[in-house]
């Protein structure tokens, strides 16, 4: 039997941003491992409901020290994107809203980031 699996380990901040008119999360990674977005490496979830990732090649393009994404609602569906390449905007949130974010990593379990984001 192998040493347990850890989660990537990386430092993520999310902060209320604008997005095509709407409030939108930008989701910064600042250092660490790199963290797979893809539904196969890590769960995204907002405020308990799971974000589809659009990214294109979220599975063997890693999410690395520097580069950031959005999450954002369309229709009532969470996305996780570098832009909203959609028509349908939603906001995420409104004046006053806390929502929470977490990142889980798939095969471990284990918690990448929990994160709380004030509109």
């Amino acid at each position: 039997m192998g040493p347990p699996e850890q989660a990537p380990q990386a430092s993520l901040r999310a902060s209320g941003v604008m997005m095509d008119g709407e409030n939108a999360i930008k989701l910064e990674h600042q250092g660490g491992d790199a963290v797979y977005l893809d539904a196969t490496h890590t769960k995204v979830l907002i405020d308990g409901t799971t974000a589809t990732t659009v990214l294109a090649n979220a599975d063997t393009e890693a999410f690395d020290a520097g580069e950031f994404v959005y999450l954002f609602n369309v229709s009532g569906v969470y996305y996780i994107d570098t832009l909203n390449t959609t028509d349908t905007k939603d906001p995420l949130a409104t004046s006053g809203d806390s929502v929470n974010v977490k990142i889980v990593d798939v095969s471990s379990q284990q918690m990448i980031a929990d994160l709380q984001v004030n509109f």
